[in-house]
Order: structure tokens, then C-alpha cells, then sequence
């Protein structure tokens, strides 16, 4: 029985080291995904990565609103 004890604690302390790391990983990604965000939309602050995806979501949701000047050029 004492003798898987120290076994236990390396493992138990393996384990801590092993989810702090992932948290760390986790953490990045989370700020890398936010930092890809860089179209607001002007009426209701959705944050979106590209002005095509910018534009779609402006024509569907406020089709009787004018488009904003920088996406009056964006093709689909």
C-alpha cells in the first residue's frame, strides 16, 4: 500500500503541469481568435474576420440600411 504512494504524487503533480499548460495553450488561442477580429459592424457591434462575411451579415440583417463606405467596394 506505501509503496505506490510516491508514485501517486508524481503523477498527481505530472498531471497539474500537464493542465497548466494546456490552460497557457488555451489562453493564446483564445487571444489569437479575438485578435481576428477585425470588422465591427456599425449597428450592433458584431465582431467579424473579413469584409466579406462584414458585408452579408449587413445586407441580411439591415437590408433598408445604406452600406458603410468600406464595404461599398467588397465583392462577394
Amino acid at each position: 500500500i506505501y509503496g505506490s504512494w510516491p508514485q501517486k504524487i508524481q503523477s498527481q503533480q505530472k498531471n497539474a503541469k500537464k493542465q497548466a499548460g494546456q490552460k497557457k495553450q488555451g489562453h493564446d488561442q483564445k487571444a489569437a481568435a479575438k485578435g481576428a477580429l477585425v470588422y465591427t459592424c456599425t449597428v450592433c457591434r458584431t465582431q467579424m474576420p473579413d469584409p466579406k462575411t462584414f458585408k452579408q451579415h449587413f445586407e441580411n440583417k439591415y437590408p433598408k440600411t445604406p452600406l458603410p463606405p468600406e464595404l461599398a467596394d467588397i465583392r462577394e
